[in-house]
């Protein structure tokens, strides 16, 4: 069982400000990005999630894999969505913890167990709070396009709260529209494929193998093109 919820981890009692803050980033920054930048065609977007817990494990590509899966759910839904992403990359400095936890909801996770702690326990806890989290397994941003190993990390954490649905989802275009090391948007049509949901029992390597899998499948039945 995970240690139980810290206030400062949890979205939903946030000071008015803050949530009005991340309500306006998201519900016109984002979205107007979204809409008017992107072309983004959603299949299967009936298999998302209506509450929690859940997992979205999507692959990653870009910095707009982010905005645009959290762009997929109603606005009512926000306090209750939660990007899972890199501490080192996104606390970096006092300013940037601030924005990344309380305005894009982050929960910042170690990249390596230190001392002996849990470095996914938030996450536990998050979805122990009926959260819905949404992580990529890759654990960073690859090439365009290009579908990496994924880490086991997916694996301890649907055993660990096996009631939460893992929803597989795969992006295509999203490298090509802001590729990793670019800071150009160039708008691209880009596809988002929902895979039906998978939940965590037996050997965590297993069911990594499992989501990796349906992962491609995704991609397969879409038939979706190949970027050079």
């Amino acid at each position: 069982m995970a240690e139980p919820p810290s206030e400062s981890e949890t979205l939903v009692d946030a000071p008015f400000g803050v949530r009005l803050l991340r309500w306006l980033f998201y519900g016109i920054v984002v979205r107007a990005l979204v809409l008017l930048a992107l072309g983004v065609t959603v299949r299967h977007r009936q298999r998302l999630p209506d509450q929690g817990p859940a997992i979205i494990a999507a692959n990653h590509n870009s910095h707009l894999d982010t905005m645009v899966l959290m762009s997929l759910f109603p606005l009512s839904m926000l306090p209750k969505l939660r990007p899972v992403a890199a501490a080192d990359y996104f606390c970096k400095t006092p300013e940037r913890a601030w924005f990344s936890q309380k305005i894009l909801g982050i929960i910042p996770v170690a990249r390596r167990r230190e001392g002996g702690a849990n470095p996914l326990a938030p996450c536990e806890r998050a979805l122990e709070r009926g959260e819905i989290l949404i992580l990529f397994p890759e654990g960073s941003r690859g090439e365009p396009e290009a579908l990496t190993g994924f880490k086991r990390g997916i694996g301890h954490l649907a055993n660990a709260v096996p009631e939460a649905p893992v929803i597989p989802v795969f992006m295509h275009g999203l490298g090509k529209a802001l590729p990793k090391g670019s800071a150009v948007l160039v708008p691209f049509n880009c596809t988002v494929s929902v895979g039906e949901p998978l939940y965590g029992q037996g050997s965590y390597a297993e069911f990594v193998d499992t989501l990796e899998a349906e992962m491609k499948s995704l991609a397969a039945a879409e038939k979706l093109p190949v970027w050079s």
